[in-house]
């Protein structure tokens, strides 16, 4: 296909063995891209890696801890090794708090959430960079969410790093510009995944009270968060840098 959005690209997606990950690994390989799939789930990224070949496409599972840092960084050195380079990538993984009561956490439950919701980025971001840098340029794109976007009570831990993984990337967009690096971020809505099952079971009927309050009254589909990640992976975003793109249904931001 001559018109696919990511025709050519070498691309890694951590946090891709399910949910939004999942989805934009599929969705990166049938748009044209070669891509590494890295979480720590390895049956459940062999499944989806396996999925992607039979499909026709290009794509390499590679089991990864994003709360290790040292892991983060062979994950992206792996990345390119298997794909022979790395010229955009999707920081995708993240975890979800237990209680929405701020006062009802432990310290390790916290420094799990700064582990692989902030630091991890940051680790995998700086990897990426100095990847693409050498090589004169590249994509990267986040998962933030409408969380990160303004006071969001009933997360607020997950809300306090995304809106750090905010700063970060707008920061890294001005700091990597000049050296044809773009950074973005995806401020996702409430999306149907295992992530948010989890909240539904934690607090009974949380999924409804929030669709009732999005205009599309729905919640999003994994892929239709992986298409705007697409979308700013592509040369059709070449001169978008530095932006967190709220896609959230209409949803108050």
């Amino acid at each position: 296909m001559t018109n696919q959005l990511l025709s050519g690209r070498k691309i890694l997606v951590t946090g891709a063995s399910r949910g939004i990950g999942a989805a934009a690994a599929r969705l990166f390989a049938h748009e044209g891209a070669a891509v590494a799939l890295a979480a720590r789930s390895a049956g459940a990224l062999d499944d989806v890696a396996g999925e992607i070949t039979a499909a026709g496409g290009t794509a390499f599972a590679i089991v990864a801890d994003l709360a290790d840092p040292r892991s983060v960084e062979d994950a992206v050195a792996g990345a390119a090794d298997r794909l022979g380079g790395l010229d955009g990538a999707f920081n995708n993984a993240a975890v979800f708090e237990r209680t929405t009561d701020l006062t009802d956490r432990t310290e390790d439950e916290f420094d799990d959430l700064v582990r692989v919701n902030l630091k991890g980025v940051w680790v995998a971001m700086a990897a990426q960079v100095r990847m693409m840098r050498a090589a004169g340029g590249g994509a990267i794109v986040g998962t933030s969410s409408i969380a990160g976007l303004r006071q969001y009570h009933l997360t607020p831990v997950y809300s306090a790093f995304k809106r750090a993984l905010n700063s970060l990337t707008e920061s890294a967009a001005v700091s990597y510009g000049p050296a044809g690096i773009r950074v973005n971020a995806v401020a996702a809505g409430l999306t149907r995944t295992d992530m948010a099952e989890g909240w539904e079971e934690q607090q009974p009927g949380i999924t409804a009270a929030i669709t009732g309050q999005i205009p599309l009254r729905r919640a999003a589909r994994p892929q239709e968060i992986a298409e705007a990640a697409a979308w700013l992976l592509s040369d059709r975003a070449s001169f978008v840098t530095g932006a967190v793109l709220p896609v959230t249904g209409g949803a108050d931001v």
